[in-house]
């Protein structure tokens, strides 16, 4: 990462952290309101092949002790009605301007894998994650749509693991390294724009236009 953006991830997150300070502080509440303890929910992720972080986000779904892996049909049943809310604004990863503020993520890059990822694919890893990991990114604007109509429709923890690991990890891989390639501080400011309106209802959102997105 330059000094030029991680200076950037800096400012940027203290200036969202007390813009969005209102809208913090009702979601913390209709979470602890509408679903009780825990609030937040904490998930290992790799920063690099070898270093680790807890990556965190509001909680979406009833807590199970032996969750593992991404999320597919087989978990829908545990989201609750304020996590699906949450997760269709992506308000649920609020919490991830401090992960930003730390300097786990950037604002923009990869989505940072689960650890058994990158120690089944150390030699594809070892490239993405040459990029700081990011909470928004190309492959996550493009791909996730796909990505979620694939999943949604495993019905198994088998079937979904394989399907991520046949169709999701090789199409995101190959997005996010093409953002590595040509990766510019606008391109930076665009997908982050875009990713801000996703707060938004779809009928005022600004139409997409440009090379990547």
């Amino acid at each position: 990462m330059t000094p030029g953006k991680r200076l950037f991830d800096i400012l940027f997150s203290i200036y969202l952290m007390a813009f969005l300070a209102p809208v913090i502080v009702v979601v913390t509440w209709k979470v602890w309101r509408q679903q009780g303890r825990p609030i937040f929910y904490g998930s290992e992720r790799m920063r690099s092949p070898t270093q680790s972080f807890t990556l965190w986000k509001y909680r979406t779904m009833e807590a199970d002790p032996s969750d593992a892996g991404v999320t597919g049909g087989h978990k829908s049943a545990r989201i609750t009605p304020l996590g699906r809310a949450l997760r269709r604004r992506r308000l649920d990863e609020l919490p991830q301007l401090w992960n930003i503020l730390r300097g786990d993520v950037s604002f923009v890059g990869p989505r940072p894998p689960l650890r058994r990822y990158v120690e089944m694919f150390p030699d594809l890893y070892g490239e993405v994650l040459k990029s700081r990991p990011g909470v928004t990114g190309l492959a996550s604007l493009i791909y996730a749509p796909h990505e979620e109509r694939v999943l949604s429709a495993c019905d198994t923890p088998e079937e979904t693991e394989r399907e991520y690991i046949r169709v999701c990890i090789p199409r995101k891989a190959a997005l996010d390294l093409l953002y590595q390639r040509h990766r510019t501080f606008w391109m930076d400011v665009k997908l982050i724009s875009w990713t801000t309106a996703k707060f938004f209802p779809r009928r005022i959102r600004p139409r997409r236009k440009g090379k990547w997105v």
